[in-house]
């Protein structure tokens, strides 16, 4: 069963708390990261992405840059930016977009759970993204971004969490993307009995977002074991920084396509190979989105088509049936060549968040087509999860985003 357990945070103290949290490290390119920091003294990206203190051609992965962001944190404790809680407690973190409200438990998590499969994944990770990470929470001795966790819903945290959400916040703050951020101690001994009964009796918890912070984790986890020789598996390097939300409340939203060449073939060609495997529906210059599973949009430069797989050709199995899998199996592989989405560099994925608008745009610069996806349900994720399968790359895009610099997990002191 579950171990997530509560921390003693460190945490902004409440004046500097909005100007403090920071949007995860990896939404940045090297370029966008250091137009970010600039003005923003205490945006805690300064320590996440800690290059962006010095000059443009410092070695991204240099020792330099992982001990600055260490000296940053504690020097952000020292003078007051950031306090650290003087017992165990959960946190609820409750974001606000477009009116659609989701609220996750802070907690510490059970590394030995990732270990043997209760906090399930379902992609891979690749060991140069992991590098980083292991090498900023090793010399921080914190975890400083949330692994964002799902699992389904228990009535009694649900019951925890309404009550709590009735009081006074300890954060409250709309952040420049618009999105409202609020955030609640648990403190009470009564409120952290029930939620780590209740996630103690869950028997599987997925990552939603942040394999890679998860997988980073784990590692300077085991590097802390072996260093040690003898554990207890009590201490804080057991167990890793994250916010687990109940699968009702959250949203996945499109995760696009967009192709750099035609591999040859002329756009004619391409929705004669579509009518193979696909039913047209319609088409207009307008924009138009997938409107259910099973539907997938093309833009071909000038005018947008909707597309339906042809019902003989749905299969029932968890990671084949994905529309990301459909499209990548019957498309993207034998029309375009991609055989490796993860490696090739003639296809690019654009986060629904941006909308269509910027497929438009990308074949109007860059890109040659794009496909709008539907799409990929929670329960699938769930299903590839239980399944022990994975996903194909970049099949789902969460939003809102985890802000990092709102709860830091101190792994040793």
């Amino acid at each position: 069963m579950a171990n997530i357990r509560p921390f003693e945070a460190i945490r902004p103290a409440k004046e500097y708390a909005e100007r403090i949290a920071a949007l995860p490290y990896d939404v940045y390119s090297r370029e966008e990261a250091y137009e970010a920091v600039q003005g923003k003294d205490d945006t805690f990206l300064r320590i996440d992405r800690a290059e962006t203190n010095f000059d443009y051609d410092i070695d991204l992965y240099s020792d330099k840059v992982y001990e600055k962001a260490n000296e940053l944190l504690q020097n952000m404790i020292e003078d007051g930016r950031f306090i650290r809680d003087n017992k165990p407690c959960y946190y609820i973190y409750e974001l606000t977009m477009d009116g659609r409200v989701q609220t996750g438990i802070v907690a510490a998590s059970s590394v030995d759970d990732y270990v043997n499969g209760i906090i399930k994944k379902h992609e891979n990770t690749r060991a140069e993204k992991e590098a980083d990470r292991i090498n900023h929470v090793n010399v921080c001795s914190a975890q400083t971004g949330p692994i964002f966790l799902a699992y389904r819903d228990r009535k009694a945290i649900d019951e925890v969490v309404s009550k709590i959400k009735n009081g006074e916040a300890t954060y409250d703050f709309v952040a420049d993307d618009g999105v409202r951020h609020r955030v609640f101690v648990v403190d009470d001994v009564e409120d952290i009995r029930v939620i780590y009964k209740e996630f103690k009796e869950t028997d599987s918890i997925y990552i939603a977002d942040g394999h890679h912070r998860a997988a980073s984790a784990v590692k300077v986890s085991m590097m802390r074991r072996e260093a040690k020789g003898n554990y207890d598996g009590d201490e804080e390097f057991n167990f890793f920084l994250s916010v687990l939300f109940p699968d009702s409340e959250l949203m996945i939203m499109d995760y696009n396509r967009v192709l750099k060449s035609l591999n040859g073939h002329t756009i004619e060609d391409l929705h004669e190979w579509l009518k193979k495997s696909f039913i047209f529906v319609k088409e207009d210059t307008s924009e138009i989105r997938p409107a259910k599973k099973g539907q997938v949009s093309l833009y071909d430069g000038s005018k947008w088509s909707l597309y339906e797989i042809k019902p003989e050709l749905v299969v029932d199995d968890p990671v084949e049936s994905l529309d990301v899998s459909i499209l990548q199996e019957l498309v993207l592989d034998p029309f375009f060549d991609i055989q490796d989405p993860k490696t090739d560099d003639r296809i690019d994925f654009v986060g629904g968040i941006r909308g269509l608008k910027e497929l438009e745009r990308r074949c109007n610069t860059d890109c040659k087509v794009a496909f709008a996806m539907y799409p990929t349900d929670i329960s699938e994720l769930f299903n590839v999860a239980d399944a022990n399968r994975l996903m194909p790359p970049k099949s789902t895009w969460f939003e809102p985003k985890l802000r990092s610099g709102l709860f830091i997990h101190e792994i040793e002191r």
